[in-house]
């Protein structure tokens, strides 16, 4: 009899997401085990115990899933497990806190890609300024625009401290250089749009970042996404099902939550279906939801 697939998911939370418990069976993991209020000391025994027990061909049909809801702390784990791993018992690992690196990743992707079919060029020297950008989604949507030759910024509404708390941590942790905004008053949040060329709104659900009032101001913009999928909408203008569209009023195009989330979705099931069919481990992380929305984006458009 042939072994089944066993996911095993790690959180720090209390529970695990449904959302990501289905993506692992509907990606065709047999058996799916989720491990809640699990702290980065306790991967290391986790990810042995899960190892040692099945034997080198059991290994390949045996993955880690790290969720929670902390982008940092998801980083720190998915090392930590590989740490643990000992040759020939490896095997993949894939983080994604609360969706934040494939929903990030996604969100990037199709900034990069409205830039290139609107304006002929990426993100190399674009300013963009994140609202809300202190979340999870925010601060590896910022370290991928670094990455990619961009200025990102990281805007709080509760202030310049905040803002700044968080891109310096996510800065020393990622080696990227991030710069912070204040969004709690109306002068700060405009001057802060004034410079943009991309405005990523990465707020609560159901907050909106940018009044249409706000972005007139911003004479630069070219691109603005939203991931907020519900009312009001995180930037006035932008419809959930916007993919490129013109914003009215404006010299710039939309792209809604509801185009980002479509491909967060194939990224996160296309990197479960690579893990669980990959004939040597692999380790994947928002380095690789990105190349893989990349992807998905290319094949979309050719």
């Amino acid at each position: 009899m042939e072994r089944p697939y066993i996911l095993h998911m790690f959180t720090p939370g209390p529970q695990m997401s449904p959302f990501d418990v289905n993506m692992a069976a509907d990606a065709g993991y047999q058996i799916v085990t989720p491990y809640c209020h699990v702290g980065l000391d306790a991967v290391t025994a986790l990810t042995q115990d899960a190892i040692f027990s099945r034997g080198p061909k059991g290994v390949a049909r045996t993955g880690l899933f790290i969720g929670g809801r902390d982008a940092l702390l998801a980083a720190d784990m998915l090392e930590r497990a590989k740490a643990a791993m000992v040759p020939p018992f490896v095997v993949s690992v894939f983080a994604d806190p609360s969706g934040a690196y494939t929903t990030a990743a996604a969100l990037v992707a199709t900034v990069e890609a409205a830039l290139q079919r609107h304006h002929g060029h990426g993100l190399a020297g674009q300013t963009v300024l994140l609202l809300g950008g202190t979340g999870p989604v925010g601060r590896v949507a910022a370290v991928l625009c670094a990455q990619q030759g961009a200025t990102a910024v990281l805007s709080s509404h509760k202030g310049l401290a905040m803002a700044q708390a968080a891109a310096d941590e996510t800065a020393r942790r990622f080696g990227v250089a991030l710069h912070a905004a204040s969004g709690a008053g109306r002068d700060e949040l405009h001057a802060a749009l004034a410079g943009a060329d991309v405005v990523l709104g990465v707020a609560a659900a159901g907050v909106q970042v940018m009044s249409a009032d706000d972005r007139a101001v911003a004479t630069r913009l070219k691109v603005a996404a939203d991931v907020n999928a519900v009312p009001p909408a995180g930037l006035a203008g932008v419809g959930v099902m916007d993919d490129g569209k013109p914003i009215e009023g404006s010299g710039a195009v939309g792209i809604g939550a509801l185009a980002v989330g479509n491909v967060k979705y194939q990224v996160q099931h296309r990197l479960l279906v690579r893990m669980r069919h990959a004939d040597k481990p692999v380790t994947l992380g928002f380095p690789e939801a990105f190349a893989a929305a990349r992807e998905y984006l290319a094949e979309k458009s050719a």
